[in-house]
């Protein structure tokens, strides 16, 4: 199929003032999407969906880059030469222990403090164990790292993520992986009325760009995903999309939505109403 290389454009900001960065993790962004980098059909695929997206921030995994690769085009070294923030992630990790080392082999590996921290519970749901993720957060923070922690839709583990230091925190839209969009959007709602100061960003089950879009319409800072981009048909149309639909979620919500009404309101008005007797 092909793609007139103007539809896969970084979106532009539209509507918005020349710039509208946000900061978190001690780093200031223009970009609100987060991509991650696992599962695309090829490498130049993945380049392409991060170059169509605007993301200037990308997951990764450790136990998936080759440190060592000296031949061909790396994943490593083709995100290094865009310029990309890398965002090492702990998956796979089941316990806090597990989280925390792998974390520090990131951190020794890839230059940097900042890590997705992301402690499952099991293997069916993927779901954050609440109890460990706070345990591994309060070791990661205290060893300086910025930790952005993937978490339930929980507003209380949410609240003590933030207040253990955490860069950011992360809650769910749906399981990983699913593409079931904002299944729970009354708790991201309550959570970003809680902590109205905190950068949140919605991580994992969304599944187009209207799930982004929605996110951003409830106040987050940005999204994170993968496999809504990976996995489409066309990942970089789709990553594309994405942008775009973010874009038009942060301008809806800073411009306000009108009320909702039970009932109808003509938006026409009553004066020079012609009436005809019968």
């Amino acid at each position: 199929m092909n793609t007139d290389s103007a539809d896969l454009a970084a979106p532009p900001a539209l509507g918005l003032p020349s710039d509208d960065p946000w900061t978190v993790g001690g780093v200031t962004l223009d970009s609100r999407v987060l991509l991650g980098t696992s599962r695309y059909p090829s490498l130049q695929t993945l380049l392409d969906s991060v170059d169509a997206s605007g993301a200037e921030v990308v997951t990764v995994s450790v136990r998936r880059i080759d440190l060592e690769a000296k031949d061909g085009p790396s994943l490593l070294g083709s995100l290094r030469e865009r310029g990309l923030r890398l965002l090492p992630n702990t998956a796979g990790c089941y316990t806090a222990r597990e989280a925390v080392f792998t974390a520090q082999l990131a951190r020794e590996a890839l230059e940097t403090d900042w890590v997705k921290l992301e402690v499952i519970g099991d293997d069916e749901t993927l779901y954050p164990d609440a109890v460990q993720l706070l345990k591994a957060a309060g070791e990661l923070v205290a060893d300086g790292f910025e930790v952005f922690a993937y978490c339930g839709d929980d507003p209380i583990t949410a609240r003590r993520l933030a207040d253990l230091g955490c860069a950011a925190v992360m809650p769910l839209a749906a399981p990983i992986g699913s593409g079931m969009g904002l299944v729970n959007p009354y708790a991201l709602r309550i959570i970003r009325e809680r902590l109205p100061d905190v950068p949140l960003v919605v991580d994992a089950g969304l599944g187009t760009a209207s799930d982004a879009a929605r996110a951003m319409e409830l106040g987050y800072d940005g999204v994170l995903l993968n496999t809504a981009v990976s996995g489409a048909q066309h990942p970089a149309q789709m990553a594309a999309a994405i942008g775009h639909a973010v874009t038009a979620g942060r301008l809806a919500r800073r411009a306000g939505r009108i009320p909702r009404r039970l009932y109808a309101q003509a938006s026409t008005p009553d004066d020079g109403r012609v009436e005809v007797d019968e």
